[in-house]
């Protein structure tokens, strides 16, 4: 959590307070899946939420909004253009995972792209587990959505998953994936600098989380997370402090607002003596001619 100037607190809470009912409910979907080999998607409600993909009960591969998948890691890596990716879908036919023509064209190693899967994979657990699940549900499926060729075990992506939380929150100031929103801390003697401390250096602005810093710089979200909060530790980044309540005071002689004088009554209409009469065959004099 960020800590102001004055050792004011941003007033977020404990970004690090386990949705313990999410998680049992995640484990024990999860669970299942695996008794019963399960092949399809579990989709996970919650913010952010995400998707699981599992073939035979083990997870090949896992998607959230809060979290870079492996084709964002690819284009702001800079391995791989946007238009040489689209060009390998359509020669794939619409594959959402060209894996085969990446390695084929060059773009690529094999042995790179399980790297960057697996870590993907990882990091959408964790950002699923940092925020709020709020339920499961189950797609089945023929063929799943696979960016790893040979699936994990549900608990242990769990527990993998509890760990980066726990080592996150055991740091001096711990930060959560998309809450704080640091920026540069004015006239700092910075040093020397990791090529990822400059990233987040020049895209940290006062209004980015973790998060959009790690789909900015195509950084996996856990390790733009865990170096936001060591920059904040080392006085490189700093959190915006909370704005001053404006102060309200009772208006002079001590009286309070007083209540608007009630509106004047309608004007009563017109009684029925005032209004116009009809003359009989009025209508056929005018027709005919003046009236007599």
């Amino acid at each position: 959590m960020c800590e102001m100037p004055g050792g004011v607190m941003s007033g977020l809470r404990d970004p690090f307070d386990l949705d313990q009912v999410g998680h049992d409910l995640l484990a024990h979907a999860l669970t299942l899946c695996g008794r019963e080999e399960f092949t399809g998607e579990l989709r996970v409600a919650g913010a952010p939420g995400g998707t699981l993909h599992l073939r035979n009960g083990l997870v090949v591969g896992a998607q959230s909004p809060g979290a870079p998948g492996p084709e964002a890691l690819l284009l702001r890596s800079g391995r791989v253009s946007g238009e040489e990716w689209a060009a390998l879908v359509r020669e794939s036919g619409g594959a959402r995972w060209p894996a085969a023509g990446l390695i084929a064209r060059g773009y690529a190693g094999a042995a790179q792209l399980r790297v960057v899967c697996v870590m993907a994979l990882h990091d959408a657990v964790f950002a699923v587990l940092a925020g709020r699940v709020h339920g499961c549900e189950r797609v089945a499926e023929t063929e799943p959505f696979a960016t790893v060729a040979v699936g994990e075990a549900s608990n242990r992506l769990l527990q993998e998953g509890v760990r980066r939380l726990t080592a996150l929150a055991a740091l001096p100031h711990p930060v959560h994936p998309d809450r704080e929103r640091p920026h540069p801390v004015p006239g700092m003697d910075a040093g020397p600098l990791t090529a990822l401390h400059r990233e987040l250096l020049s895209h940290a602005d006062g209004r980015s989380t973790a998060r959009d810093l790690a789909f900015r710089t195509g950084r996996g979200v856990y390790t733009v997370t865990v170096e936001m909060a060591r920059m904040l530790g080392e006085g490189l980044l700093e959190c915006a402090a909370s704005p001053t309540p404006i102060p309200v005071r009772p208006l002079p002689g001590g009286q309070g607002v007083r209540q608007r004088d009630p509106s004047p009554p309608a004007t009563p209409p017109l009684g029925p003596g005032t209004l116009p009469r009809r003359k009989p065959g009025g209508f056929f004099r005018l027709r005919n001619g003046a009236p007599k």
